[in-house]
């Protein structure tokens, strides 16, 4: 091993050590100043208390070198003379160094009370680990992909050889939402109305599933500047979730086929296939032609009665990644041809939603998470809405940990039994996972409509079948 790989080696080892205990090590922290320095970097790539901004601030030249620092480049990019390769170690030993200062300031960011102005400097270095996998600021932290972004800091900056520093770019899936994780659990444990009411930290701030319940939990409690940027953190959420929700409920069709009404006999309806295979029977083989007696049409008109759908969600703390998903779930389903949607929300009281179903936002902002649960109460608005029974599914969000268990039960198997199509759902979330009390999960199991609980497709999936 040569005198470079050690070096290499010392900073990497120092970064993990620094990783998994804020402790120093004095060997590994005297070791790694000798490295830095003969490198002719600054100490400061040390010092866990330096933003690289500030770093970059007084050092400009290193601004290009922390760009596209951890894209890997093209094949034959690293190709070189022999006499190349002593020059290459000592710039893998280089990049070493700051390749670690990146990652400890964003990984590492401490624990306690968190100040405004390390939230600030977490952002900052946040920033900085971006544009090294070649994302834009912000970019990954908000879930786009480095794209283009790759391919132009790689041709802006990368030199010689790049196969040695971590290549993290094929993990920029899972790493937008550690960001994001990392930076919740900042805001977190800082005073977030401090934030909310400073519009330039408030406008870095990454919408988070974390941070919107942040938000709607304390959004009694804010005025003014404050109380304006929570609102747009929430919109700029609801608005992302809102347009992946919509491709997967967008190609739904609505309203069954209604084969009371002949299909109307034009060109456009002639069911080719079909009136092949009706007059096969016609086929001459002497002249090879098919003789038609009857031409056969498509229906294509459909039962105009709407279809009602009633979603109740949960609103305790346990459900609030249910309580936003359903939401702006109810308001896209709202927006369908024929389907008349209703929202209930409830803990140990139910609010109905209804009128203002068609807005996510301002649904949300009505919200009140918390409290326990008892079903009752929202069943005493469901029922009612239950009109035409074959014709409507109800949607009930819950972890089914309830006050009034054999009573709330009792109505639910009610409403299966009238015809209307109930559907019990544990979660609706992104990731698929719940808690359910495992007493109502046996009997909706016996009773023909077992729990619905993982990935908000399967809800999706499942009411585009019933509503087909």
């Amino acid at each position: 091993m040569s005198a470079h790989d050690n070096r290499r080696q010392v900073l990497y080892w120092r970064l993990l050590a620094r990783l998994f205990d804020p402790e120093e090590q004095a060997t590994l922290e005297s070791s790694s100043l000798a490295v830095v320095e003969d490198m002719g970097l600054p100490s400061a790539l040390l010092d866990p208390q330096a933003s690289v901004s500030a770093i970059v601030q007084r050092h400009p030249e290193l601004a290009a070198e922390f760009d596209g620092l951890m894209v890997p480049a093209p094949e034959g990019a690293a190709d070189g003379g022999p006499g190349d390769e002593g020059r290459d170690r000592a710039a893998e030993v280089r990049r070493a160094a700051l390749v670690s200062k990146v990652l400890l300031n964003v990984f590492a960011p401490g624990s306690g009370a968190v100040t405004a102005g390390q939230l600030s400097r977490w952002q900052s270095d946040a920033g900085w680990l971006e544009r090294a996998l070649g994302c834009e600021p912000g970019g990954l932290r908000g879930g786009r992909p480095a794209g283009g972004a790759v391919g132009r800091s790689v041709g802006a900056h990368g030199s010689g050889s790049r196969g040695a520093a971590p290549d993290l770019s094929r993990l920029i899936p899972a790493l937008g939402p550690e960001l994001g994780a990392i930076e919740a659990d900042l805001v977190k444990r800082m005073r977030l109305r401090e934030v909310l009411a400073d519009p330039r930290l408030a406008a870095q701030l990454t919408p988070s599933m974390s941070l919107i319940e942040q938000l709607l939990r304390d959004k009694d409690n804010l005025s003014g500047v404050a109380l304006a940027n929570a609102k747009a953190l929430i919109r700029r959420f609801v608005d992302e979730v809102a347009e992946v929700l919509r491709t997967q409920v967008e190609k739904s069709t609505v309203g069954a086929l209604d084969r009371s009404v002949p299909p109307k006999r034009v060109f456009r309806n002639l069911d080719i296939d079909r009136t092949i295979w009706k007059n096969l029977t016609n086929w001459s083989p002497e002249e090879e032609r098919l003789y038609v007696d009857r031409l056969h049409y498509r229906h294509t008109a459909r039962r105009t009665t709407p279809q009602r759908l009633i979603v109740v969600v949960d609103q305790s703390g346990s459900m609030v990644d249910s309580m936003v998903n359903c939401t702006i779930l109810a308001s896209i389903f709202a927006g369908l041809p024929k389907v008349d949607v209703h929202l209930i929300a409830y803990d140990t009281q139910a609010l109905d939603l209804t009128p203002w179903v068609h807005d996510p936002f301002e649904t949300l902002l009505r919200t009140q998470l918390g409290g326990g649960n008892d079903g009752m109460v929202a069943m005493a608005l469901t029922q009612p809405k239950i009109a035409e029974p074959r014709n409507t599914v109800v949607v009930w969000i819950s972890d089914f940990y309830e006050t009034r268990v054999e009573q709330l039960f009792e109505n639910m198997a009610a409403i299966h039994r009238s015809g209307a199509r109930f559907i019990p759902v544990g979660s609706v979330n992104s990731a698929g996972r719940g808690s359910v009390n495992p007493w109502f999960r046996e009997r909706f199991k016996d009773l023909g409509t077992p729990v619905l609980s993982g990935h908000i497709r399967k809800l999706v999936h499942e009411l585009k079948t019933f509503l087909a």
